[in-house]
């Protein structure tokens, strides 16, 4: 897909929010310049058609009392896995594992580690279906409390659930 929808660039006003969080395969600088804009903090982790090798495989941060990793997903075998993820979320040591590769938004809460993926904002081909809803998904992190956020466009509708 070539860009953000536009039913959710006007949702995303800049400096709204205090971090973005990318899962990967931005493709091109000027998206890259596009999440810049959105918060003073962009965390982008590299995908697997992200020509620029200066984004980490992993990466892990500091948000309130959470620690959150990021990674794209293509190391989660099979793809989307609860099992594997739960393995990384140990390994990195994180409250909460953000990844993505599916394109499939889901949020879950496993072994009392929460494990998100928003999905893709653009809705880009997936080879696990022809189906792909553009997603993606807002963290409220107030002390001990994380509540997310799903936008999902369907047509030229915004749909959002919460979950606590």
């Amino acid at each position: 897909a070539a860009g953000i929808p536009e039913k959710f660039q006007r949702m995303l006003v800049p400096n709204k929010m205090q971090h973005v969080l990318c899962t990967g395969n931005l493709v091109t600088k000027e998206q890259y310049d596009e999440l810049k804009g959105l918060a003073p903090n962009v965390h982008v982790v590299r995908g697997g058609f992200d020509d620029d090798t200066t984004f980490p495989e992993y990466k892990v941060i500091q948000i309130g009392q959470f620690k959150i990793g990021l990674i794209h997903g293509h190391q989660i075998v099979p793809w989307g896995d609860a099992h594997s993820l739960a393995v990384i979320q140990r390994q990195l040591d994180v409250d909460i594992l953000i990844s993505g590769h599916t394109h499939r938004n889901e949020v879950n809460e496993y072994e009392g580690k929460w494990f998100i993926n928003p999905g893709s904002i653009t809705g880009a081909y997936s080879t696990l279906t022809t189906e792909v809803t553009p997603s993606f998904i807002l963290l409220a992190i107030q002390g001990s409390k994380v509540v997310t956020y799903v936008y999902e466009l369907h047509g030229d509708q915004v749909d959002v659930s919460k979950s606590e």
